[in-house]
């Protein structure tokens, strides 16, 4: 993509003062990844935060992620040693997974709290994690009420708060924070698909066709089915001349920016398929070995 894409306004560095002065009032922290794009959602910025404070990553948005990858991922993380759990935020079971997993992480210290006589205190986490993450839709199903504004844009939460869960955590929310400067243009590309990046500062055309470019390579099936195109079209047109054809095909004659729009709309609210950018670093038979051993644990 010729356009390189840089989002850091002001309340960005400031959520970043404020989560490193609060570092120290938590147990953990939960660092939220969207599973369509594991990697590229995860901010370089937060390891040197964080450092050795306990953290628990969590695949937000697995309803719009393909099933297979999200599992791929979660045996790639169980591998490098990081505790991970990937859910649908909006499940019923939401809060039950993320404490039973913050608890597992906290085993040693729990121990250690139980020793002293210290039993059921709350558990505090600070919950962090970029733009359009999803961090308000899951918080409110941990509190399990409204508490947090959720929307389908970044930049929608913009101060901290605490709040209680009925599982004993006590959360701080803090607003999405992006970097300052994406060094790999594929990351830059990745979060505008998704949407993590205003929509202002982007152009879709740009974006709609490195998401054409990708169900050229991964999924073709899907956006033949999606805008009723010859099952062949990938074989006779470019990715510019395929954005053409589904500007025509959704009436909008010559606005192509509209029908950029549109794709890209309906690839964030899942209408065209489940679908992953980013593939899990490891892959074969050792790594179908970690789903089953991912999958039977998570089943216990």
């Amino acid at each position: 993509m010729a356009q390189i894409i840089q989002w850091y306004p002001g309340h960005m560095a400031k959520a970043f003062r404020q989560m490193r002065e609060n570092l120290h009032l938590v147990d953990i922290v939960f660092e939220l990844v969207d599973a369509r794009i594991p990697n590229a959602s995860r901010n370089p910025q937060l390891d040197e935060l964080i450092g050795d404070k306990p953290r628990l990553l969590v695949m937000t948005k697995t309803d719009l992620a393909d099933p297979g990858e999200t599992k791929r991922w979660l045996a790639y993380y169980r591998q490098q040693g990081i505790a991970a759990v990937g859910l649908d935020s909006r499940d019923h079971m939401t809060p039950q997974v993320i404490t039973k997993a913050a608890k597992r992480v906290l085993a040693d210290k729990l121990v250690r709290d139980a020793e002293k006589g210290i039993k059921d205190q709350p558990l505090r986490a600070i919950v962090a994690g970029i733009p359009n993450v999803g961090k308000s839709t899951l918080l409110n199903h941990l509190v399990t009420k409204n508490v947090a504004i959720t929307g389908d844009r970044p930049g929608v939460t913009k101060k901290q708060q605490w709040l209680k869960t009925p599982t004993n955590l006590q959360l701080l929310d803090t607003p999405g924070v992006l970097w300052p400067k994406f060094e790999d243009p594929e990351v830059g590309k990745r979060l505008a698909i998704t949407g993590a990046i205003k929509d202002t500062l982007i152009a879709k055309d740009d974006v709609a066709l490195s998401l054409i470019g990708f169900f050229r390579e991964d999924n073709q099936p899907a956006l033949i089915a999606r805008y009723h195109l010859d099952e062949d079209i990938f074989d006779k047109l470019s990715d510019v001349d395929i954005l053409l054809l589904i500007t025509k095909k959704l009436g909008f004659k010559d606005d192509y920016d509209r029908a950029a729009e549109r794709l890209l709309l309906d690839l964030r609210r899942g209408r065209i398929c489940q679908y992953t950018l980013e593939k899990a670093p490891l892959a074969g038979e050792v790594l179908d070995e970690e789903v089953e051993a991912h999958d039977a644990e998570t089943n216990d």
